[in-house]
């Protein structure tokens, strides 16, 4: 069980996020996207480059009148991979939640009648 380099930066594990709320084939906007993320345009840019180089992200630039545009969605591959990172996850917590209950911890380390052990 490995989770996906790509998306496991916590900057582009934010921007899947993010896109992933959208139905697929919807996309959204550079400029919103930015605002949700709290994020420099640039920064932003070096993540979504890496995410495109990797298939999951599809950026669209257009004009709209003479304004550029430029529209941001989950490639198919990427609402795939996500989705494959999400299950990775949970099951990594599963498996620790897992281990801990069988040693008599929580995930705090502390015992379950709250003692450190």
């Amino acid at each position: 069980m490995e989770l996906d380099p790509v998306i496991h930066a916590a900057a582009r594990l934010r921007i899947t996020a993010t896109l992933s709320t959208l139905a697929a084939g919807d996309r959204m906007s550079f400029p919103r996207v930015q605002e949700l993320l709290d994020m420099t345009a640039g920064n932003l840019s070096t993540h979504l480059r890496k995410l495109e180089d990797a298939g999951y992200v599809e950026v669209t630039k257009t004009h709209q009148g003479r304004t550029p545009v430029t529209y941001l969605a989950l490639s198919k591959a990427g609402r795939r991979a996500f989705e494959d990172y999400t299950e990775t996850l949970r099951s990594v917590l599963g498996a620790n939640e897992q281990s801990a209950t069988e040693s008599g911890t929580t995930g705090s380390g502390t015992t379950k009648t709250g003692e450190t052990p």
